[in-house]
């Protein structure tokens, strides 16, 4: 078996070096001869006897120690085998479907508890997949877990071939073998695990109502109130070995451990509804807004995600708690409706400095959101009415008219008091974008969903008023934000800061109808959403003109959009006998969308309905349309599918599902809600 031997490579090499240096010694011999003949003939008996050894070596000794060679290969093969078979790292061949052909004691003792011959990959880690099998080249690595303990498993690809010549061919075609590796990761993540959790999380508590709550109940039980409220929040803080610091009559600020954050997440944030319950006489109940920071590289930053978190949460009415978590963000609660303010200080304070800012731009563009409305469009001509009273040119950036909008958009165009340019595409807009240019975005504070986003990139000074309640997404480089969630329309608020930005501005009747269009129907005839500062706004336009006759008569449906709504009504089926979900039309209608809100509203006239949802198919996209009374927050709804608005009024849109299944999504949410308690 010896004989039948290869010698390859550099063995072979090693192996010739006498016939080599015999060679050597040859050409120094003839070299010699040349210089002295003499003393080549004295040389040449060495060279032969040192040639004679050399072949003898090369061609008899030369088994020998191949022999030796094989004795030696065989017991460093039998080392290595007994290195792998006792090495400690859990170690495996597998074929390419996954199942195992050999494993060491390591391997095996973590498999201790399977029985059975028949072992597969896949079988024993549910994490591992066919494509981690496939891999050709680079070492698929899944984190997985076995009994107690968790493992990082690494596959290795390796090619088995039988000669140097295979070794050197391409991959394809040639048998593959699967190297595993366990790396047993349960002490590093338990540390990791216990490094997180000791992790600080900053938080603030706002009292949204508190001087409200104050006056309406007796003066000398007011300390009182106040100590029963922070002996609440201390103690729920307190719970977690956490640190409350009251900073000042109606703020807080609070740190916990990050291990608590999971427990106040699975209790959805209980203090909202203990701080609620607190009543020694008080008319109203108090409710906080909380704002929780984690997961930033230092504290300082944390403190900032609170902050963002706070603003947002009162951004989206109160009564709520927004947890950031770097680029998430979580929102709980929610529920009750925010109460409107009397006070119209902050308007004031909003138009002054929306009079600063337009006082230093030559240009205002305008925009609201895709798919105009009333309410959007009469907003925007209310900024526009500031801008030219304040002798600054101004455009309305309108994409597509709806029928809802047409109508009163004709009374502009058609008019010759008023410059023909007043409405541009977004397209014509950026055209005329300068360093002199100020942006104002009414009716929508969230990017993807206005009518140009392009221009929010190439304007630097951006104002936005809006009336919807804040999401994660929002216009995040806007010089002067406006958003009042208890507020029944933009139309309402900027009619506020009409009577505040300047004096004696003069509203025409054209405007004024499509304000007070607006406020109608975003408040469905003064039924949702309306307050005390409702009725004066609508009082203030009326006083400058407002026709309430011309106003109904402009939004007379047809006869198709009165039967598409009629059809969407009749589809409509009662879910969990509290929330009827329907489908409108889209044939023979200009703007489906429209009359899908419509018919939401409608659905709402039903006895036992909490909240409607209207689906309508559009360009291939489901549009959904969702409304409530009082009970419901359907902007919490609505964000869940990707969507927002208002805590009554709220929409979304689902691409690339048909209408069965977007019903099935919608239906899967309202689930959700009611297993965790959102609604009751």
């Amino acid at each position: 078996m010896r004989e039948n031997i290869k010698v390859n490579g550099q063995l072979r090499v090693y192996l010739a070096w006498p016939i080599l240096l015999s060679m050597f010694f040859i050409s120094g011999n003839i070299a010699v001869a040349f210089i002295n003949g003499l003393a080549a003939l004295v040389l040449m008996p060495f060279t032969l006897c040192y040639m004679v050894i050399a072949i003898w070596i090369y061609l008899y000794r030369r088994k020998r120690m191949l022999g030796g060679l094989v004795e030696f290969s065989s017991g460093y093969a039998w080392i290595q085998k007994q290195f792998l078979a006792e090495m400690e790292l859990p170690y495996a061949l597998a074929d390419e479907d996954g199942r195992l052909l050999w494993m060491n004691q390591a391997f095996q003792d973590v498999l201790d508890e399977v029985r059975g011959s028949k072992k597969n990959l896949l079988a024993l880690f549910p994490e591992v997949t066919k494509t981690d099998l496939a891999t050709d080249n680079e070492t698929s690595r899944v984190h997985t877990s076995f009994g107690e303990h968790k493992f990082r498993l690494d596959i290795r690809p390796i090619f088995v071939s039988s000669s140097e010549e295979e070794e050197n061919e391409a991959v394809v075609g040639r048998q593959k073998m699967l190297a595993v590796y366990l790396f047993d990761e349960t002490e590093i993540l338990r540390y990791r695990q216990e490094i997180d959790d000791e992790k600080m999380v900053a938080g603030l508590i706002y009292l949204d109502n508190y001087e409200e709550a104050l006056e309406s109940v007796e003066e000398v039980r007011r300390s009182l109130l106040t100590a029963l409220i922070d002996r609440k929040i201390n103690k729920y803080i307190g719970s977690m070995d956490g640190v409350v610091k009251k900073m000042e009559k109606d703020k807080y600020f609070f740190t916990i451990k990050q291990k608590y954050v999971e427990q106040i997440q699975e209790e959805r944030f209980s203090i909202l509804e203990d701080v609620k319950a607190v009543n020694i006489g008080n008319e109203m109940a108090v409710t906080l807004s909380i704002g929780m920071g984690m997961g930033g590289d230092t504290y300082s930053q944390n403190y900032d995600y609170a902050r963002m978190a706070i603003d947002m949460a009162l951004g989206r009415g109160g009564d709520q708690a927004v947890l950031k978590d770097g680029s998430k963000t979580q929102y709980y609660g929610g529920k009750s409706q925010q109460l409107e303010k009397a006070t119209r200080v902050k308007a004031r304070v909003k138009a002054h400095a929306l009079r600063e800012l337009m006082e230093t731009k030559d240009r205002l563009l305008i925009m609201g959101h895709k798919i105009s409305d009333v309410d959007s469009f009469g907003a925007a001509i209310g900024i526009y009415r500031i801008a030219t009273a304040l002798n600054k040119k101004s455009h309305i950036i309108i994409n597509d008219v709806t029928t809802s909008v047409q109508p009163m958009m004709d009374r502009f165009t058609e008019n010759p008091e008023y410059p023909e340019d007043l409405f541009l595409t977004g397209s014509q807009a950026a055209e005329l974008v300068d360093g002199n240019t100020m942006l104002v975005v009414v009716d929508v504070n969230r990017p993807s969903i206005t009518e140009a986003p392009e221009l929010l990139r190439m304007v630097k000074t951006i104002v936005v008023l809006d009336h919807h309640r804040q999401s994660s997404e929002i216009i995040s480089n806007a010089v002067l934000s406006y958003v009042e969630p208890y507020a029944s329309s933009a139309c309402e608020m900027v009619a506020e800061v009409l009577q505040y930005i300047a004096d004696g501005i003069k509203i025409k009747s054209a405007e004024a109808d499509a304000m007070y269009a607006g406020i109608v129907i975003d408040t469905q005839n003064f039924t949702n959403q309306t307050g005390v500062r409702t009725f004066e706004a609508a009082a203030f336009l009326r006083r400058n003109g407002a026709d309430v006759t011309r106003v109904r008569k402009l939004f007379r449906d047809d006869m198709t959009e009165y039967k598409a709504r009629a059809a969407a009504i009749a589809s409509a089926e009662v879910y969990r006998e509290a929330f009827s979900i329907g489908v409108c039309p889209a044939e023979g209608l200009q703007s489906p969308t429209i009359v899908g809100a419509q018919a939401a509203n409608e659905l709402l006239e039903i006895k036992g309905i909490k909240a409607s949802v209207v689906l309508t198919e559009y360009h291939n996209t489901i549009y959904l349309s969702a409304r409530s009374i009082d009970e419901v927050n359907v902007q919490v709804m609505m964000e869940q599918l990707g969507g927002g608005g208002h805590r009554s009024i709220a929409g979304a849109q689902l691409q690339g599902v048909t209408v069965e299944e977007a019903k099935r999504r919608v239906k899967d949410v309202i689930d959700q809600m009611l297993q965790k308690g959102d609604i009751a």
